[in-house]
């Protein structure tokens, strides 16, 4: 049976010193074990209803997750297991640029909230803001998130 690169399907349950570690970014505050799941306002965007949830192997990109979502509360970066399978994030990966250089993932499944990242270093403000306005000049584009 051919296996399809395009998803990631978490092996087994719980950590293990040889798991892989996920990282959510988010401005939402929450608790050890709680689900981010589909069907709630995203944090990005038009704040539509979460068709999938999202999460990241590199702190990099959850720490801009945290700093892009919307709102004026704390920035956090939860670690997070998976309870479904994964697919390849269409927004930072094959349909936008080649590979998957952010390890961006996501999935109709939720994530099981199982640590915070208490001391990390977020970018620049101007870093920060350069990276809003281009995604402000994507939109004026017409070029949004894929959601397919």
């Amino acid at each position: 049976m051919k296996k399809d690169k395009s998803r990631n399907e978490p092996e087994g349950h719980g950590q293990s010193p040889f798991s892989q570690t996920y990282f959510h970014g988010t401005k939402a505050d929450l608790n050890l074990g709680d689900l981010i799941g589909v069907g709630l306002n995203s944090n990005y965007g038009q704040r539509s209803k979460a068709k999938y949830v999202y999460l990241t192997a590199t702190l990099d990109a959850a720490i801009w997750g945290a700093e892009l979502a919307l709102g004026n509360t704390k920035e956090r970066i939860y670690l997070v297991e998976p309870t479904g399978p994964l697919e390849n994030d269409p927004n930072v990966t094959d349909k936008k640029f080649p590979g998957n250089p952010t390890q961006s993932y996501r999935s109709e499944h939720p994530f099981k909230v199982v640590g915070e990242v208490t001391k990390w270093y977020g970018h620049s403000k101007e870093q920060v803001q350069a990276m809003r306005d281009g995604l402000d000049k994507l939109r004026e584009q017409g070029i949004g998130p894929v959601e397919d």
